[in-house]
């Protein structure tokens, strides 16, 4: 029996012998939600509903109501509760451009996020990460490359946002006529995308046009149409007034103006800004703040400051009728999920962990990934000859478990780094591996396989214990490559308890170069604490050991220190690890801050001898991603200070290419690089993100030829940050490619292929069109090369010139697939909101005038030859 189950049996066996038979109002499944949501918070005391309104939720048992918690992370995969399966990050989900794919995504993971949470109940555990309310997607428009965050959203274009986001919302939630499978939160309501050193501070005052054009669309769009039952507000102030706290976010344009029904959650420690130092202060103190949140529209706040509301009520701030109407909010969701009906009326209610990143949900990412791939250059040496015989692969992302992961993460059981993938996709070529050079000079990153040895194997031998000692027989000994491990919430090898077990990594270290080296133990951890400890031995004397740490610190914890390597020779290695008393906090890198030299003249060594090089470079979670202690020339704060490749990267790339060996670019990122520089000397490049746990695979498939890319770019990459504004400046003027007046290097939609393909005959179904009625547009599409592949055919709508109208917006586009000589026909409905435009005063209307529209594989060029209609009349259309 669950908790769950208990806790209202519970609650029946307390109630009075004249009601045994008929079960309390709020516990009748026969009953309406609204009435049972009504009888059980009108049960509870003040400080009962206050308890419920942060996001850890206590149980209150006197009524059988178990605890929860509000936070789970599903961005592209069931993030931070053990395996389950990793599929690209957001960034490059979007360049899939495929809407029916998103779907099967978010349907996966609330498949896996039911049957870890049908466990936890199961453990009567109530822990983070384990709860039916995900926090994602994020869908703030990537208004400018300089974002750490951009790699969490769908891209730079409010249409293309909306219907991914649409489809992601969608196959979370499910389509049950009662229940919701999981509930999905869009984040972070509204305009929000950086800096991320100013975000609890800063103050944005958008345009009412670039308001309702480009940061509420996709927001809208969730709301609205795919009925997204729950919303995140941001952290920053939005025309003056905290997201978290703004009625006119919350008040009138999400509930008014939306009619949205479903609860709101803070960003965490957001209401934390009202009140603290260094933040917004609008408020005096927690009290007033933790009204001003309730007041405003935020139901439920990630962190304690919501405890306050017993105190704020007490004092006159707030109502507890105020505090009622979020407890409703909050309790109607939990309703909605099922939580307090009988299993067996559930539908999801049985599904078991044998589901988490099954064979089905492991090729579902295999899928994604190679529909990613964005191929950016081709002088014609991909895909890759089969008669290839030596391939060298170097870089820093070469063989980067970060860099497959990318943030807000999943857990993959058996993730394929990129050599090894490169190895096993040309089994008959000799694969050498360098890692080349550093992310940048200043920063470590794990110590290469090529540094380890066992006997004559490369890596270390790895003994993995149960019980969280190593007074016992190894359950398992295998030869790990490196040690790069990320084990949050999951078991590090089969056969082993999540909570307690030790490695033991034993071998030798050889290092490039004789001298001192910079090393660096890096713990896995959200909330660091004592139960993650390591030794590392020398030459069997201890080099460095784990400080204990006091408390818990919400940052990956690091232990930095110096060995000296005398000579080129092998050196005696032993890193033991343990890990006790937890399912989460797990994993361990060892990292170091070799010098750039010899990194560098091993790999122009590798490339000499090879006949191709595959150049693995980019950024990594580690340099990009959320209010991060970074602090490097390129990096601050886990935003960007500039969008070209680090120095030390392209130094490994010049170097590469004067070998006169054919270099292939691959780069891994969650934001666009200015790589001008490559774009002229490398043979090839191939954009391949962070992709998930097949994304190993999918990049070697793509090099092979088994897979032929059609990825689009979500974003435009830039020539460099003097083509656009300041980064913290929110205005849309030169920014995206709907308003960007200058030459990219790469735009906005663009993607080749090993095929090509033609469009013909682009018609409309009137030429003259009322505003309020609905245009189709249509379009051939033919394979004219001799490979099948897909295509994702554009369109794009040029309006009647104004003060504010973009130079061209995407308004349509389906991915197809076609075989060599085939012709698919190609439809898209332009209905009224498609067709209209804002206006200077935030106004959204179909206006008359002359339309351009163009159909194609990208954004038109001066060349292009659009269709051409008129709209007669105007429309009106609401927020």
């Amino acid at each position: 029996m669950t908790a769950r189950q208990i806790a209202l049996l519970l609650a029946l066996s307390a109630a009075p012998l004249a009601q045994a038979q008929k079960p309390l109002p709020y516990l009748d499944p026969s009953l309406p939600i609204p009435e049972r949501v009504d009888d059980l918070v009108g049960r509870m005391t003040l400080e009962e509903k206050v308890g419920q309104t942060i996001d850890v939720a206590p149980a209150i048992e006197r009524l059988g109501v178990p605890a929860y918690n509000w936070w789970n992370e599903g961005l592209h995969g069931v993030a931070r509760s053990g395996n389950a399966t990793v599929f690209p990050q957001a960034i490059g989900m979007a360049a899939t451009w495929d809407v029916p794919l998103i779907e099967k995504i978010g349907d996966t993971i609330s498949t896996e996020a039911r049957a870890k949470y049908n466990d936890a109940l199961a453990r009567n555990s109530h822990e983070r990460y384990y709860g039916l309310t995900i926090w994602s997607p994020n869908i703030n428009i990537f208004r400018d490359p300089r974002w750490g965050r951009g790699q969490e959203t769908y891209g730079e274009d409010p249409f293309l946002t909306a219907h991914l986001g649409m489809a992601f919302v969608r196959g979370l939630q499910g389509n049950d006529p009662k229940y919701f499978k999981v509930i999905a939160t869009p984040k972070h309501f509204a305009v929000h995308s950086g800096p991320e050193s100013t975000r609890h501070l800063a103050n944005i005052d958008p345009t009412p046009h670039d308001l309702w054009d480009t940061y509420l669309p996709a927001f809208r769009a969730l709301i609205v149409d795919a009925h997204a039952d729950s919303i995140m507000c941001a952290y920053n102030a939005v025309d003056g007034a905290p997201a978290c706290g703004s009625k006119m976010l919350l008040g009138e344009i999400l509930r008014r103006d939306w009619n949205f029904q479903g609860f709101v959650t803070s960003d965490c420690g957001a209401i934390d800004d009202f009140y603290k130092p260094n933040t917004h202060k609008t408020s005096p103190d927690k009290e007033a703040a933790a009204a001003a949140g309730i007041k405003a529209g935020t139901d439920t706040n990630c962190g304690n400051t919501y405890l306050a509301l017993t105190a704020a009520v007490k004092r006159g701030d707030v109502t507890e009728a105020e505090i009622d109407t979020s407890v409703r909010r909050l309790f109607t969701a939990r309703y909605r999920l099922g939580m307090f009906d009988p299993a067996a009326s559930v539908p999801w209610s049985s599904l078991p962990m044998s589901v988490v990143e099954n064979e089905e949900h492991r090729a579902l990412a295999a899928q994604a990934a190679d529909k990613s791939m964005v191929l950016l250059k081709n002088d014609g040496v991909l895909p890759l000859k089969p008669g290839v015989r030596t391939i060298a692969v170097v870089g820093p992302n070469a063989a980067s478990l970060a860099a497959l992961e990318g943030n807000y993460n999943a857990i993959a059981r058996d993730p394929v780094l990129p050599v090894d993938a490169v190895a096993a996709e040309f089994p008959h070529a000799k694969v050498v591996y360098a890692q080349g050079s550093p992310y940048d000079a200043a920063l470590q990153l794990p110590v290469p396989r090529t540094a380890f040895h066992t006997g004559d194997a490369e890596g270390l031998k790895a003994e993995y214990f149960p019980g969280g000692s190593f007074y016992t027989l190894p359950t398992v000994t295998r030869v790990d490559k490196q040690i790069d491990f990320d084990w949050m919430g999951a078991s590090p090898a089969p056969g082993l308890p999540i909570e307690n077990f030790a490695v033991r990594w034993t071998g030798t270290i050889t290092a490039p170069e004789a001298g001192p080296y910079p090393m660096n133990i890096r713990l896995h951890c959200e909330f660091c604490s004592s139960q993650q400890t390591f030794a590392v031995y020398l030459d069997g004397l201890l080099a460095t050991t784990s400080v204990p740490v006091s408390g818990k610190t919400r940052q990956t914890a690091n232990n930095k220190f110096t060995i000296d390597l005398p000579d080129t020779k092998p050196h005696a290695l032993r890193v033991d690890y343990v890990h006790t008393n937890s399912r989460a906090d797990a994993g361990i890198t060892l990292e170091w801050n070799p010098p750039t030299t010899p990194l560098l003249n091993e790999a122009v060594a590798v490339a000499k001898k090879a006949d191709v090089v595959l150049a693995f470079v980019g950024l990594s979670r580690d340099l990009e991603g959320e209010e991060m202690p970074i602090h490097v020339d390129g990096f601050a704060g886990g935003d960007r200070t500039d969008i070209k490749l680090p120095a030390a990267q392209q130094t490994m790339l010049e170097a590469l290419v004067s070998t006169g060996k054919p270099v292939v670019v691959v780069l891994m990122n969650g934001s666009a690089l200015a790589v001008n520089w490559a774009q002229e000397h490398a043979a090839a490049i191939l954009e391949g993100w962070y992709p998930g746990e097949e994304g190993g695979r999918a990049i070697a498939r793509t090099l092979s030829g088994k897979n032929n890319p059609a990825g689009r770019l979500p974003v435009t990459f830039y020539a460099g940050v003097d083509q656009i504004p300041a980064f913290d400046d929110y205005g849309m003027s030169g920014r995206t490619y709907r308003y960007f007046k200058g030459q990219p290097l790469y735009g906005f939609g663009y993607g080749l292929s090993y095929t090509t393909f033609q469009y013909s005959n682009v018609k409309l179904s009137t030429k003259t069109l009322k505003a309020g009625d609905t245009l189709t547009v249509e379009a051939d599409v033919r394979n004219t090369g001799t490979r099948a592949g897909d295509e994702v055919a554009e369109l794009y709508l040029t309006p009647p010139t104004t003060a504010v109208s973009p130079a061209r917006a995407l308004d349509g586009f389906q991915r197809i697939h076609l075989a060599p000589g085939a012709v698919q026909h190609v439809s898209f409905q332009l209905d009224p909101r498609t067709l209209s435009q804002v206006d200077v005063k935030g106004d959204r209307s179909v206006t008359p005038g002359e339309y351009k529209v163009f159909v194609g594989g990208a954004q038109p060029t001066a060349a292009s030859t659009p269709a051409i209609f008129s709209i007669t009349g105007s429309q009106t259309l609401p927020h």
